[in-house]
């Protein structure tokens, strides 16, 4: 009997052995996957942001369309409103595969770069009104590819891990015109129309490279294997190597270099693309024995590993101390009228597109993207006539440089408030606030000083600003209205972006235009054309005292913000506080 019982006792171990190493080996695998659609988004954001690159050669196409300045203003507009039709992107995901929109995206951006090109090399004469269409596809394939990019982050990461995701993502976004400038270098660097071609082929390219990634990854590869500080630690590790490939870009990408140069210049950054898949790949080996999530970590709302039911009296203690958590912010919270009238209670409730626009949280978080980061887009789209107004010309480049560089750490800055979490317990719309708060400061410096040294300084604070809520306000929309909605929510938000560019932009121009004076200038074709030019401080310092209080009121609407949301952030810390200690006392 002790003979069979000792023999029972080894089979069952052994099998417990082996299903021990097949899960350990199982979720080393689904952690590869996810993490291998990671890289799959930055790669594809990093070629996407093929709006950056539009003065590159924007005088050729409008020699091309024989249009005036102002026409080709347009022009560049229309890519923002593109981002009008970009709520299309979550229509579409919920009748086609993932990989089937981006696809398509990549279809429509083919299209509409390809005939540009067309239009350049006087291949093909299309009337003004269609060009227009055509650069409002371009614009709209954009948001499809941003889409596509939001959704497999939050698919594939749990809840406490998307916005890491999500900020690194986004943050190659803004590096598109530097990869773009050294492809163009290495190809032929005197020929703006290469930049339309690269724009119309690069994205497919890229999209079919990542397509093996995105097919073989699961939805819920981010729950069956959540290890948080093994995450945390390979997250660190992506956001080093971002941070090397920005000093990178910055350093090398700015300098006019050799055709051989250039290519090295290029495979170097190419390189640096490529290395985020050792990180992931080197942690998951090293991490095949840590078979069971960490438990000095809450688990994430979402994770199927998540007990159902909890110990009573572990229960009966998180309702309370949630409870009374709810209640100081409230008191602290709810105290006027603009405060108490649909006070958030809950994070992550989905909202519709009608329950959006009847939320008051939705048009104050609007009033703050419409009056902040939109503001410091129109400013760098004016960067080129400030310079020139304040003199400053041979300088432009390198206020690009600073504005692009900037504009990039500030987007991966966003991750911060996912690294403190622990630390410090701040809700996101706080974080916003704090972000805003460099915008209007730097806006009135400009008003009031008109050295170069106040430029940079006020560029590089605006792009900071600008960068940080770009990237943060995709984890903020999923958490106040819901991470299965955001394909069509956050594109609603972003309709704010081609209304602020006409708005803010004609701002800028009736103000340069009425201090300046015409002038006959020769163009490319050697026709005569009339233009306005505007020297010296007065041509934008009523504009930035303009874009300034605008930015203040951005400001003002996201504190109203914070604190009408700080309750459901500060109760769902409270629910995390209380699984910690459920987990320690069990």
């Amino acid at each position: 009997m002790m003979s069979s019982s000792s023999s029972s006792s080894t089979t069952e171990a052994a099998a417990g052995r082996r299903r021990h190493t097949h899960a350990a080996y199982g979720g080393s695998s689904s952690s590869w996957r996810r993490w291998a659609v990671l890289v799959a988004t930055v790669w594809i954001q990093a070629v996407t942001g093929t709006n950056f690159d539009f003065s590159a050669y924007s005088s050729a196409l409008k020699s091309a369309l024989g249009v005036s300045q102002e026409a080709l203003n347009y022009l560049a507009t229309a890519s923002d409103l593109g981002k009008v039709l970009g709520w299309s992107s979550g229509l579409a995901l919920l009748y086609l595969p993932l990989p089937a929109v981006l696809l398509l995206s990549a279809a429509f951006g083919l299209a509409a770069y390809a005939l540009q090109y067309a239009i350049i090399l006087n291949l093909l004469q299309l009337p003004y009104p269609l060009v227009f269409l055509i650069c409002l596809v371009a614009g709209c394939s954009i948001c499809w590819f941003n889409t596509v990019c939001f959704v497999l982050c939050i698919r594939n990461f749990s809840s406490s891990n998307h916005p890491l995701a999500l900020s690194l993502s986004i943050s190659f976004n803004g590096l598109s015109a530097a990869f773009y400038t050294l492809f163009a270098n290495a190809l032929s660097p005197f020929s703006p129309s290469v930049y339309l071609l690269l724009n119309a082929i690069v994205p497919l390219v890229v999209s079919v490279v990542a397509l093996p990634a995105i097919l073989l990854c699961h939805p819920h590869d981010g729950h069956l294997h959540n290890m948080p500080k093994h995450d945390k630690h390979v997250f660190l590790g992506l956001y080093i190597l971002a941070f090397i490939t920005g000093i990178y870009l910055l350093i090398f990408g700015s300098y006019t270099t050799t055709n051989s140069a250039a290519w090295v210049v290029l495979t170097g950054a190419m390189v640096l693309l490529a290395l985020p898949l050792i990180i992931p790949a080197s942690s998951s080996c090293s991490h095949v024995d840590m078979h069971s999530p960490d438990h000095a970590l809450p688990l994430n709302h979402d994770d199927p590993q998540k007990p159902l039911l909890l110990n009573n009296d572990h229960q009966r203690e998180s309702n309370v101390m949630i409870q009374k958590s709810v209640e100081q912010q409230m008191q602290g919270c709810c105290s006027g009228a603009i405060l108490e009238k649909g006070c958030m209670m809950v994070l992550g409730e989905e909202h519709s597109a009608k329950k959006l626009i009847q939320c008051i949280d939705f048009w104050l978080y609007y009033t703050a993207y419409f009056c902040g980061a939109t503001v410091g887009l129109v400013y760098s789209n004016n960067l080129g006539q400030i310079a020139q107004s304040f003199h400053r010309q041979s300088q432009l480049n390198m206020l690009l440089a600073i504005y692009s560089s900037c504009s990039f750490f500030g987007r991966l800055l966003s991750a911060l408030p996912d690294f403190l979490h622990r630390k410090v317990s701040f809700a996101r719309t706080g974080w916003l606030a704090v972000a805003l708060v460099p915008m209007p400061a730097a806006f009135f410096l400009m008003w009031k000083l008109h050295d170069i040294n106040t430029l940079v300084a006020g560029t590089a604070l605006i792009s900071l600003s600008s960068g940080f809520i770009f990237a943060a306000a995709v984890s903020i929309t999923s958490e106040l209205f819901g991470p299965n909605s955001i394909g069509v929510n956050h594109n609603i938000l972003i309709t704010n972006i081609p209304l602020g560019s006409l708005l803010y932009g004609q701002i800028a121009a009736l103000v340069y235009d009425a201090n300046g004076l015409k002038m006959s200038v020769l163009d490319r074709n050697g026709m005569i054309d009339t233009m306005v030019v505007c020297m010296g401080a007065k041509c934008y310092s009523t504009t930035f005292f303009v874009w300034g209080c605008i930015t203040l009121l951005g400001l003002v609407s996201s504190i109203i913000l914070f604190l009408r949301t700080k309750t459901a952030y500060a109760a769902v810390a409270g629910q995390s506080s209380c699984k910690h200690l459920s987990q320690v006392s069990s």
